[in-house]
This record gives structure tokens, C-alpha cells and sequence, in this order.
């Protein structure tokens, strides 16, 4: 292992600004969950990208969940779910004991394909029991084909929740990530592009659905004099004090975009010319955040695996990742119903034996960028022939 200082895959990055509003609910002692940081971080976060309403809550997860009680999904109701993504946005389908149906990606965005989800509707419709939600995931900072995707699920009757975990800041043709389907979410995880240490929301422009968001997450305390509880709630609010660090950060969203785009961007001006490795795709009329620069990797073409790439970064004290194993491929979800891309060809799966994750971080120097590509420059010129 190489004794120089490790270079993270997606680091928090601190705007400075922070302490101010920590400060501020230590000296008005708003210290326990919600208060005006609360208050304020949401709508400051509806404003920016464009939603009547917003509801902090302690993660990503927790805000899936609690779309999905909003939309009464129970116990062998079925949600389609794109498969290439982190486990959290499927976990919550089991919080409910429901059945997750796994979408798989298409090439041009690595997220869910309008046909695969259109083939398994299809199939739905003839089996007489349609899916509750479909959860679309924006993949690593890129927005699915939302138009695609929302006129087949309009056409349906059947509501969107739009995991934008990863996507925060992203646009698809002029309009935010994470505002076209019934509801969105965020999450604000230490590693996202930016943080509240941990914590997530939900927003919507159904500002009723919110209020009801609101009430689940607070134990579903009903009106009254004494502790009375009618329905199963959740400890689900964000602190005031990360609420604050919310804030700060969000003042910083858009510098943090165009620091990982430039990131990006070098990634590319490098190591593009080199035979067998490809970026992930940016579609046509979309801004991705390029939260995690991500490249594909010919392993036939450069004489070595991703994996093999990766350990050899990790030598070198340099954080890089596969690309999230596909949810159907987990022994979770083993014999879960699966929909691919085409019948004889699974672009998750493609995605998952050849990607890989590059270190992307807002705050990670030039140097430290120059010593990721030389290094897997240096790994490739190991390889005979490859450059």
C-alpha cells in the first residue's frame, strides 16, 4: 500500500459557512429535531428546484418509504424498481412487504429503459394486477428519459417516485432532477454531492401529501392533549443542527456541480483517446451533475479487468468502486421478477462486470486528480500494446 495521503471517492466538502447556522440553534437552543433550520432548509430546497414543497427527513431512504405509505403501498402490492442502483431505494418495498419488479438500464443514460419498463407494464395489464409505484433511479447524476418513462406511467394510472439521491443539482431538458414525478427524493449522505452528514427530503408539489409526510415522520402524533397515536409512524425528521449544515451547503450546490463537471471534464481530455475505456453518456438536453465520474472498461481490449483496475488504484491509497451491483443479482432479491433490456441482453449487468467508479470529489486537488490518471495510465502501460 502506498504511504501517500488517500484520495476518496466523494469526500464531504465543507463551504465554510456551516458553523453559522449550527451556531445559531445552539444559542436559540434548537438543538432536538425540527426548528427554524428545518423550516428553512426546506424551503429554501423547494425553491431551488422548483417544487410547492419539501419535508427534511434522516435520509433517502426514510423519504422513499414514506412515499410509498403515502401511496398506501401494503403487503403483495408490486413496485417496478430500476435495478442498477444502491439497495436503498428498494429496501423500503420490503419495509412495506410489498414486491419489487427490477427495470433494467439502457445504454444511453445507465438508467431505466423506457422498453423493459413498457414490456413489464404490458405484462401487468394481462396478469390484472398493475404495480402501486415505479421508483426510477437517476443514476450517478444523470436524469433517466423521464419523458419516456412519464407517459408510459401516466398512460398506466401508475404514480413515479423519482429517486434523485445521486442527482441533486442535475436538470433534464431545463427542469430539475427530482420534480417530475409525484414525489422526489434526495439524500444528503456524507458522500453526495452535498451533505448533512446524513439526512434526505421529500418533496412534492402535492403540499397535502407533504403535510401527511410530515405527520409519519413524527411518530404520527394525533392532535391531542395527550400522546394518542391512531397509525404506525416513524422517527423520521432531520435535526435542526444538520439542517443547518443543509443550508450552508445548498448555498454551494451550484459551484459543487461545476467542480465535478470540471472533474469530469479532465477525466475525459485524458484518458478519452484511450482504447476501451468510455464514459458514461451524458444525453442530449440534460445537465448531469457528475456526482461520480464513471468509465466502462473493454477487457479485452486493454488486457485487464475492472476489478483488477480497481485493486491496483487501491494500491496506491486511490478509492475507486464497481458500479452498484444490480438489485436482482442480490441474494436479497433472489427469483425477484426481472425485465431486461432485450431478451438476450442485460445492460445492469454489463454495466456492473465492466464500470467503474472513479475518485470525483468537489474538494480533491489537480494533483491528486493527476495522480489517479497517472496511475491508471502507468496500469495500462503495464499492459503490452495497450498505448
Amino acid at each position: 500500500m502506498s504511504n501517500q495521503s488517500r484520495i476518496f471517492l466523494s469526500s464531504p466538502h465543507m463551504s465554510g459557512n456551516e458553523q453559522k447556522y449550527i451556531n445559531e440553534a445552539f444559542e436559540t437552543n434548537w438543538i432536538a429535531p425540527l426548528g427554524p433550520n428545518v423550516d428553512k432548509f426546506e424551503r429554501e430546497l423547494a425553491d431551488y428546484v422548483g417544487v410547492r414543497d419539501a419535508a427534511a427527513v434522516s435520509s433517502g431512504t426514510a423519504a422513499i418509504h414514506l412515499a410509498l405509505r403515502l401511496l398506501e403501498v401494503e403487503q403483495s402490492d408490486k413496485v417496478f424498481c430500476s435495478s442498477l442502483t444502491f439497495i436503498a431505494s428498494a429496501n423500503p418495498i420490503i419495509y412495506q412487504r410489498a414486491e419489487p419488479v427490477f427495470i433494467d438500464s439502457e445504454p444511453e443514460t445507465w438508467n431505466m429503459s423506457p422498453a423493459a419498463l413498457e414490456r413489464a407494464f404490458v405484462d401487468a395489464e394481462i396478469d390484472g394486477k398493475m404495480p402501486k409505484a415505479v421508483i426510477v433511479v437517476n443514476l450517478y447524476g444523470q436524469s433517466a428519459k423521464m419523458d419516456e418513462i412519464m407517459s408510459i406511467c401516466d398512460h398506466y394510472g401508475v404514480p413515479v417516485i423519482e429517486d434523485a439521491a445521486e442527482s441533486l443539482g442535475a436538470e433534464y431538458k431545463g427542469k430539475k432532477s427530482g420534480t417530475f414525478g409525484k414525489f422526489g427524493i434526495y439524500s444528503f449522505n456524507g458522500n453526495k454531492i452535498i451533505t448533512t452528514s446524513g439526512g434526505g427530503m421529500l418533496v412534492s408539489n402535492d403540499e397535502e401529501a407533504l403535510k401527511k409526510a410530515r405527520f409519519l415522520a413524527t411518530q404520527a402524533r394525533d392532535p391531542a392533549p395527550h400522546y394518542q397515536h391512531s397509525v404506525s409512524g416513524y422517527n423520521y425528521r432531520m435535526s435542526n443542527i444538520l439542517a443547518g449544515v443543509g443550508r450552508a451547503q445548498l448555498e454551494v450546490l451550484d459551484d459543487r456541480v461545476a467542480s465535478r463537471r470540471a472533474k469530469f471534464d479532465r477525466y475525459v481530455e485524458v484518458l478519452s483517446g484511450i482504447e476501451g475505456i468510455s464514459f458514461k453518456p451524458e444525453l442530449e438536453g440534460t445537465l448531469h451533475n457528475r456526482w461520480l465520474t464513471t468509465i466502462t472498461i473493454d477487457q479485452e481490449k486493454l488486457g485487464i479487468s475492472q476489478i483488477e483496475l480497481i485493486e491496483a488504484l487501491g494500491e496506491e491509497n486511490i478509492e475507486a468502486r464497481p458500479v452498484w451491483k444490480p438489485l436482482h443479482l442480490q441474494p436479497l432479491f433472489e427469483g425477484t421478477l426481472y425485465y431486461p433490456y432485450e431478451k438476450d441482453r442485460s445492460v445492469s449487468e454489463e454495466l456492473f462486470n465492466s464500470g467503474i467508479c472513479l475518485p470525483s470529489g468537489s474538494n480533491m486537488t489537480e494533483e491528486q486528480q493527476e495522480r489517479v490518471i497517472d496511475k491508471v495510465i502507468n496500469v495500462l502501460n503495464g499492459r503490452a500494446g495497450i498505448l
